[in-house]
């Protein structure tokens, strides 16, 4: 298996041709679904493109981190509409020199002059004041796709541009999910935005070319120049004079002050495996939580999919969404009680709780969290044993619809996903404070090695999704592609279930005989994720990847 190897799964050629990407569908996986295979690398990405530029770095003998730059560097182009530049995130990865797990926050802090009081009425405007320039918070990707580099990275920094300059140079084909994500946002771009992304004052279509010029030359600079283009350089320039055009809170002194900043992981042990993902301030740890809860039950004997597994799923979800309205925090100023969240004691006290025959009330702790699915998510692996898994995003489409001219980068509107009410909770816009994510990038290890990397985007229901997938693989024995595409559920507030079309319609009805608020949804998120099997000497041998047919991603190796 040592020849260049590109193909899409079954689910992931349907997907391509049905669903667009970044956007639901209605998914009822079929049996002839098989994971990717490859023996010397894995990428699995939202897009083509970005998997295949992550490939050739593996196969040129980059390592994984130079790949996930690559990778990262490519989806801005390509999914411009998903994450980059201008966008935030966090990044879980394994060093094999190291033999260690750790967590690369990229979601930079609140602007410094941020008055959260805009996002909350009476002052006018206060909606829009969410979606636009004072959403916008202090994008921290760049400084960490060049921390990672530094510190894990093989390549020269400036190679690692290579295929996004390229690409948004040469231009390339629209795929239908962008197409449609580029519609919707049209009638919002500026002037100059729009000559890009539109033709005759329409937006381009699927199959049509898009060019990114300003795009290119921004990535040339920071190939050439480094991560302070953006953090104080021409680059951050054009960004605090948009920002003070437009009335954001953003400055280039926020922009100065901001570092990638590496964490220990969080983990417990589930069955007989760890499972690591990011610790606050990412607010990954209700994962864990869920994880933990239904450490309680034999799963095995209640039945995939079955309404009493997904009921006692549902009812633990439910708890862990509160756990994190009630405890997220800054690690520094409000940590969460973690010892006691991920503690056995806790999870079979609050195990004991949960009704076999009725659905619990959901009873907030007067905070409501908001959902974006305006995220992506992707994973490398390669032969020594490295991994990445990361999830970035802009926060909505297009992010704040806000592209400093000459820059071709969209800004984020990160602040969008706090939570304002009541004023001066946790997950408020606090002025200065680090930006708390829902991401919950994974590693799964078992028997000692990391075994299982994936995430998805989706909002508040990404650490809703992670825990399903770990299921899949840990309890019910499925190969990575198949428990990525299995049919999933999440809680939502106020007070329902989303549950796909996948789950059979008499799950469905017993579900709501026990007290459940169904509604049926086309569908919750788009993961990616992959497997290493390791020979005798610990080396591995087998990488299997998975891409979601709820998206147009691939998975792809060599």
């Amino acid at each position: 298996m040592k020849q260049r190897t590109f193909r899409l799964s079954a689910a992931a050629v349907a997907a391509a041709l049905l669903f667009p990407a970044g956007m639901s569908s209605t998914v009822r996986p079929g049996p002839a679904m098989a994971p990717v295979r490859a023996s010397q690398g894995m990428v699995a990405s939202a897009h083509s493109l970005a998997t295949r530029a992550g490939v050739d770095i593996l196969r040129k003998g980059g390592n994984a981190f130079d790949a996930a730059v690559t990778v990262a560097s490519v989806l801005n182009v390509v999914e411009p509409m998903m994450s980059g530049i201008g966008g935030y995130g966090t990044i879980l990865v394994y060093s094999a020199r190291e033999r260690r797990v750790r967590y690369l926050d990229s979601s930079g802090k609140i602007p410094a002059a941020v008055d959260s009081d805009v996002f909350r009425p009476p002052t006018p405007g206060y909606l829009d004041n969410r979606r636009g320039p004072k959403a916008v918070s202090t994008p921290g990707n760049v400084n960490a796709w060049e921390s990672m580099s530094k510190t894990y990275g093989k390549l020269t920094w400036s190679d690692l541009f290579s295929a996004a300059i390229e690409l948004a140079e040469g231009g390339f084909e629209l795929e239908s999910g962008a197409a449609a994500s580029l519609g919707n946002a049209f009638d919002d771009f500026p002037p100059h935005a729009r000559s890009v992304f539109g033709r005759g004052g329409q937006p381009l279509r699927t199959g049509e070319r898009l060019i990114q010029k300003d795009l290119a030359r921004t990535l040339r600079l920071i190939a050439r120049q480094g991560a302070r283009a953006v953090y104080g350089g021409e680059i951050g320039r054009a960004i605090d004079a948009a920002m003070e055009a437009a009335g954001g809170f953003l400055s280039i002194e926020d922009l100065k002050n901001d570092k990638a900043e590496w964490w220990a992981p969080i983990h417990i042990t589930y069955r007989d495996c760890e499972v690591y993902t990011a610790s606050p301030p990412a607010t990954a740890f209700p994962s864990l939580i869920r994880l933990g809860l239904m450490s309680r039950f034999d799963t095995r004997r209640l039945g995939h999919n079955s309404a009493a597994y997904l009921h006692r799923f549902a009812e633990a979800t439910k708890h862990a969404f509160w756990c994190r309205l009630a405890y997220a925090g800054d690690p520094e100023i409000n940590p969460p009680p973690l010892e006691r969240l991920l503690s056995e004691g806790y999870w079979k006290a609050q195990a004991q709780k949960i009704r076999p025959d009725a659905a619990s009330a959901f009873v907030p702790p007067e905070v409501i969290i908001k959902q974006g699915v305006n995220t992506t998510h992707f994973v490398v692996a390669d032969r020594w044993g490295n991994i990445v898994s990361a999830t970035q995003t802009l926060g909505n489409a297009f992010g704040s619809r806000i592209m400093p001219e000459g820059t071709g980068i969209w800004l984020n509107n990160s602040l969008a996903y706090c939570t304002f009410e009541p004023k001066g909770n946790p997950m408020d816009a606090h002025a200065g404070l680090r930006k708390l994510s829902g991401d919950c990038p994974t590693i799964i290890f078992r028997q000692g090695r990391p075994w299982a990397a994936l995430g998805t985007p989706g909002g508040h229901t990404i650490g809703q999704t992670v825990p399903q997938m770990v299921m899949n693989l840990v309890d019910f024995g499925m190969d990575i592609q198949a428990a990525i595409a299995a049919p999933r559920i999440s809680f939502r507030e106020p007070d329902w279930l989303a549950v796909e079309g996948g789950i059979p319609a008499g799950v469905t009805a017993e579900l709501s005989r026990l007290g459940h608020s169904i509604r049926e949804v086309r569908g919750l998120g788009n993961a990616h994720g992959l497997t290493i099997t390791y020979d005798r000497d610990g080396r591995p041998r087998l990488f299997e990847g998975g891409a979601d047919p709820r998206g147009q991603g691939l998975a792809a190796g060599y």
